[in-house]
């Protein structure tokens, strides 16, 4: 994450009207929103409501009423969407390149880590005792025969951890050196160009937007790293889910970013400003409160029940979004408990080929008055993470045919039940 008190991690495509559809769906990547319309039923004869979501999609305006209803005549008809997704997984990340270490960085290296543990550490009490244990150590030469980086930053690591049980606390070995200026904290004017250009490829975080039968609506969320296209990215999804009946969130393997983003999807679920959430900074000895906003783009979701997909892999500022609303009672959570990550941080040199994230700040939950360090996020319903979206789609019709009335509408709520009524 960026040190902003926060935590550690296109041109619009016209839209596709299908012939044979009810439900929407939009998959955002490489920064290109497409739209399509696919399910079950036909679509009525006034087709305004997709002229409107073009509108909201393409900045030059809606193609001609004809050309609209031309499309939708000679599209071809769609497959219904499979029944269960299994959770999203990271690809195998490539650890960067090994190299040598010498005494002489490795001393360096745990003197360094030790000061700035006690300076901007957030609990110094454990600070303290991490310093103590690191001499120890050393005197003991528990290091003296690591002579690669990685198998030196990875003991460290393990070391430190097994006094500071903190989730965002890691050393990292560059074989390409670090620079003389990374202590400070901040990202260098290359650093932030990439990060733009990533937010770019990844559309703000927001994968998928999708309209699921029975009139749910589905958003995968991948990062909420990416504030101001994030925000961007968070608007146009709700608007496109703002007519579904039930939404559900889908945060598995989402590995964490800035609690800016967070609160900006979370506004669209309270009708008045929320507290959310409130960051400690040791190193500022201030505390920053997050409230939800008073105004939205679009319309918000309000009224409805909302679902929040978790697993193990789901850490930092995606858990703070799903711990949030839990603490709320604004969303039922699916799936599996969280990373445990909650403590955000900064980077620090240690060396000319070591780097350290040190945790600086806490979570404080107002509801609860803590937060998920070392515990994760237990969601309301326990589930395989792969077994989530179809656990929560169940959830979520079950409590729909509960009030509907309309022989009709309750006849096709029953045949989407039975559908996914096994994994």
């Amino acid at each position: 994450m960026a040190r902003r008190t926060g935590y550690g991690s296109g041109r619009g495509v016209r839209n596709k009207v299908m012939k044979r559809a009810c439900h929407a769906v939009v998959l955002f990547s490489l920064g290109v929103l497409s739209a399509c319309h696919a399910g079950t039923q036909e679509p009525p004869e006034n087709v305004s409501s997709f002229m409107a979501l073009q509108r909201a999609l393409d900045p030059r305006g809606p193609m001609p009423r004809a050309q609209v209803e031309e499309a939708a005549a000679n599209a071809p008809p769609v497959m219904e969407p499979q029944v269960k997704r299994e959770a999203p997984t990271e690809a195998p990340r490539r650890r960067p390149p090994d190299g040598p270490i010498t005494t002489e960085e490795r001393g360096k290296a745990l003197e360094r880590l030790s000061a700035v543990l006690k300076e901007k550490y957030v609990f110094p009490d454990r600070a303290q005792k991490v310093a103590t244990a690191l001499r120890t150590r050393r005197a003991g030469h528990a290091y003296d025969t690591l002579d690669t980086g990685h198998a030196f930053a990875d003991a460290v690591t393990a070391h430190v951890d097994e006094v500071l049980h903190d989730g965002h606390f890691r050393v990292v070995y560059r074989a390409e050196g670090t620079r003389e200026d990374e202590h400070r904290g901040e990202p260098t004017a290359a650093e932030r160009a990439r990060h733009e250009e990533e937010g770019k490829h990844l559309n703000g975080g927001f994968e998928r937007v999708e309209r699921l039968p029975g009139n749910i609506g589905y958003i995968a969320v991948r990062s909420f790293a990416f504030p101001g296209r994030g925000a961007q990215a968070v608007a146009a999804a709700m608007e496109l889910v703002a007519e579904t009946e039930a939404l559900i969130l889908d945060i598995r393997g989402n590995r964490g970013g800035d609690p800016d983003t967070v609160a900006a999807l979370c506004s669209y679920f309270f009708a008045e400003p929320v507290h959310l959430n409130d960051i400690y900074d040791r190193t500022k000895n201030e505390t920053r409160q997050y409230w939800t906003s008073a105004g939205v783009t679009g319309r918000r979701y309000l009224n409805r029940d909302v679902y929040v997909l978790t697993s193990r892999q789901s850490y930092s500022a995606a858990e703070e979004f799903a711990y949030d609303l839990q603490q709320l009672k604004r969303a039922t959570l699916v799936g599996e408990t969280t990373g445990g990550a909650a403590n955000p941080g900064e980077r620090v040199r240690l060396s000319e080929h070591l780097l350290a994230f040190v945790p600086t700040g806490r979570p404080i939950n107002p509801v609860s008055k803590t937060n998920w360090e070392g515990t994760g996020v237990k969601p309301d319903i326990a589930v395989a993470a792969d077994d989530a979206l179809r656990v929560a789609q169940v959830e979520a019709l079950k409590k729909l045919l509960a009030r509907e009335s309309s022989p009709e509408r309750r006849g096709e709520l029953e045949e989407r039940l039975q559908a996914l009524a096994s994994p």
